[in-house]
């Protein structure tokens, strides 16, 4: 299946990045990433392949779990590439750190993921 960038964006945000449950979190990895992806760690980490998105995504996870990503605004597209500008932190409160994803699409899948973290 391919989805527009916009989706993808925000797919990530929320059911790969931002969900608890491995098998969900890995169900949409299988459906927005290409199997050639790799994803770009500010602390600089990469990380190839859907196996490796799925455990790194858990671990971040783990870190935070009762945390969730909020855009703050709607997510940009120029071509085959976007981003989407988020903050994260527990319901209901300000957010405890914010970042950038950026990613490059192929085919409607995510074939990179470029993740800047921003000042609050």
């Amino acid at each position: 299946m391919s989805y527009r960038i916009s989706t993808l964006l925000t797919r990530n945000l929320h059911d790969v990045f931002g969900e608890i449950d491995p098998a969900r979190r890995r169900a949409a990895i299988d459906e927005v990433f290409t199997e050639d992806c790799v994803f770009y760690d500010p602390k600089g980490g990469v990380y190839r392949g859907r196996d490796e998105i799925d455990r790194i995504a858990g671990e971040i996870k783990a870190t935070h779990p009762d945390f969730q990503y909020q855009p703050k605004a709607e997510a940009e597209e120029v071509g085959n590439s976007g981003r989407v500008q988020w903050g994260s932190g527990r319901p209901g409160d300000p957010p405890a750190y914010a970042g950038t994803d950026f990613i490059i699409a192929r085919d409607g899948r995510i074939a990179a993921v470029y993740l800047f973290f921003d000042k609050l």
